[in-house]
């Protein structure tokens, strides 16, 4: 659409674009980009600070169709669908591993109680754009990262979002600890499942400057000076693995 507004693109091509662009994207490529998107949303509410809300359903992709007043409705709009189980069977999983991710941090842990606004004063944050430590905040940014240490410097993490519709190149953050270990790619929302989010003990190591971010996905890296587990224990068949969410 922007080249043909810029003047220097066909009229068969805009014509394509409006009737949903059938040429690039075919019903799997459309059903593919619709789950990465749930899968982005699902991402950042349930690493960001603070208690994630979702609703009945939404670990199975089910829907309203839009409709916001469900409870007041006796039919497929407020029903829970159990065929979804197996028909998004991926999403469910990955809702599973986040919950899991979310139990190791160290605030849970440690079973500290803390204030938003204390937590907040606490955090240490770096933001970054695809350059590091360059974010771009105005208005038509698409993409932003972001490198957080743990409240106690038990694991670093490092995010990155890209709501483009090309793919990017993010540059990465060198090692934070002492060591020098390797990132590990827990999160990638473009690739398939089971790749799309792995424990970790599973999770492969990121050896490169950069990182190729695909269009409309989410990235998490992370490393672990050690490995704490949950308050109820290592997750069954997961192996030990480091806190990885952004609520420290």
């Amino acid at each position: 659409m922007r080249r043909f507004w810029r003047g220097d693109g066909s009229v068969s091509a805009i014509a394509s674009r409006l009737l949903g662009s059938p040429d690039i994207y075919g019903h799997e490529e459309r059903e593919a980009l619709r789950n990465r998107q749930v899968k982005n949303f699902l991402a950042l509410e349930m690493r960001a600070v603070g208690t994630p809300l979702l609703l009945m359903g939404d670990e199975l992709r089910r829907t309203q169709q839009g409709n916001n007043n469900g409870y007041c409705q006796d039919n497929e709009i407020s029903w829970m669908d159990w065929r979804l189980l197996a028909r998004n069977a991926d999403i469910h999983r990955f809702v599973r591993e986040l919950n899991a991710f979310r139990q190791r941090r160290e605030v849970v842990v440690k079973k500290e109680r803390l204030s938003l606004n204390e937590l907040l004063r606490r955090a240490h944050v770096q933001w970054h754009g695809v350059k590091l430590d360059q974010p771009d905040w105005s208005e038509h940014s698409r993409a932003l990262a972001f490198t957080l240490r743990s409240l106690h410097g038990g694991y670093f993490l490092h995010g990155i979002l890209n709501a483009y519709w090309e793919p990017l190149s993010f540059e990465l953050p060198a090692s934070p600890t002492e060591d020098g270990q390797s990132w590990r790619r827990c999160m990638d929302t473009a690739l398939a499942s089971p790749d799309d989010i792995r424990p970790w003990a599973q999770a492969p190591l990121v050896a490169q400057p950069t990182y190729v971010v695909q269009a409309r996905s989410v990235v998490v890296l992370a490393l672990a000076r050690q490995i704490p587990e949950s308050r109820s224990g290592p997750t069954k068949g997961n192996g030990n693995q480091p806190p990885v969410d952004a609520g420290a």
